[in-house]
């Protein structure tokens, strides 16, 4: 890569924001085959599913930021 300093730090935030999303895929297909498959989750036993969910949002807004960071400023 000989774009510069930016560039490479545009590559590194897209491609470590890209391995979070497929994480963050992983661990939503993991919580759909564990509620759809074997009902796994009830109304007191579902951390799991709130884990993915906390995960997910913190993946949004990451993006937002980077969104904010690269693209605006």
């Amino acid at each position: 890569m000989n774009s510069g300093v930016y560039g490479t730090t545009f590559f590194m935030l897209t491609g470590f924001h890209g391995m979070h999303v497929l994480i963050g895929g992983i661990f939503l297909a993991t919580q759909l085959t564990r509620s759809a498959g074997y009902n796994h989750f009830t109304d007191k036993e579902h951390f799991g599913f709130e884990a993915a969910s906390w995960y997910w949002h913190f993946v949004d807004v990451v993006w937002v930021c980077l969104f904010l960071f690269v693209y605006i400023l």
